[in-house]
C-alpha cells in the first residue's frame, strides 16, 4: 500500500504542475477564501479520484469524457458571467458571508468535479490502480493533487491582497472564460488534442481585450461627467 501511495503521490503531484487545474485552484483563491477553494478542491478530488480507482481496479477502462468537457466548459462560461456580474451586497453581512461561502464551496467543487473527469490525472490515476493497491492509489493521488493546487492557492491569495477588486475580478472572469473555451474545444474537437488550448488563449485574449475597452469607456464617461457635476 506505502509503495503505491508514495507512486501516485508523485505521480499525480508532478502531472498536476502548470496544469489547468492549478490555475483554477489560483483563479478561485482570488475570489474566495483559501479555506474554501482547498475544501471543495478535497471534496471533488477524492470523488474523482475515487471513481477513477474503481474503475481501473475493477473495471481497466477509462470513461468517455467528450460530454463531460462540454457540460464543464458551459458551468465555466457561467463561473465567468457570474464572477463578472459580482457578488450583491445585503443589510445583513453575516448572512451573506455564509451564503457566499456556501455557493463558492458549491462552485468550486462542481467545477474542479467536471475538470477532473477525463483528465490526464484520472486517466494516471485509472492506470495506477489497475496494478497497484487501490487504497494507496486513492490516498496518494488526491494527496498529491490537493498538494499541487495547494502552491497555487497560496499565489492566488497572496495576489488578491495585493491586487484592486476590479482587477481581480475582471481577471477572474477572463480566466474562467479560458478554461469554458478549453474545455468546449476538447469536447467538441476530441481528435486533436490542439483546439482546446488554442480556443482557450483566444477566448482568455479576447475577454482581457473586451474588458480593458470596456473599463476605458467607463473611466471616459466618468471624466465627462465630473466636469458637468462641478458646473453650477
Amino acid at each position: 500500500m506505502w509503495s503505491a501511495l508514495a507512486l501516485s503521490f508523485a505521480v499525480v503531484f508532478v502531472a498536476e504542475l502548470g496544469d489547468k487545474s492549478q490555475l483554477m485552484a489560483m483563479t478561485f483563491a482570488l475570489r474566495y477564501r483559501w479555506w474554501v477553494v482547498l475544501s471543495g478542491i478535497l471534496f471533488a478530488t477524492t470523488a474523482v479520484h475515487l471513481v477513477s480507482v474503481a474503475v481501473g481496479h475493477y473495471l481497466g477502462v477509462a470513461i468517455p469524457a467528450t460530454a463531460i468537457s462540454i457540460v464543464g466548459g458551459i458551468a465555466f462560461l457561467i463561473f465567468g458571467a457570474w464572477t463578472l456580474r459580482g457578488d450583491s451586497l445585503d443589510d445583513d453581512e453575516q448572512s451573506k458571508a455564509g451564503r457566499v461561502a456556501r455557493s463558492a464551496f458549491l462552485a468550486v467543487t462542481s467545477a474542479f468535479f467536471l475538470a477532473e473527469l477525463g483528465d490526464k490525472t484520472m486517466l494516471a490515476t485509472i492506470t495506477l490502480a489497475t496494478d497497484n493497491n487501490w487504497a494507496g492509489v486513492w490516498i496518494g493521488s488526491t494527496v498529491g493533487m490537493v498538494a499541487a493546487d495547494a502552491l497555487a492557492i497560496v499565489i492566488g491569495a497572496v495576489l488578491g491582497r495585493h491586487l484592486p477588486d476590479n482587477a481581480i475580478r475582471y481577471g477572474a472572469a477572463a480566466l474562467f472564460f479560458g478554461f469554458g473555451a478549453w474545455m468546449l474545444g476538447d469536447g467538441l474537437f476530441p481528435e486533436t488534442g490542439a483546439v482546446g488550448p488554442i480556443a482557450g488563449a483566444v477566448a482568455l485574449l479576447l475577454s482581457v481585450v473586451a474588458m480593458m475597452v470596456v473599463r476605458r469607456r467607463s473611466r471616459r464617461v466618468a471624466e465627462d461627467e465630473s466636469p458637468a457635476l462641478m458646473r453650477p
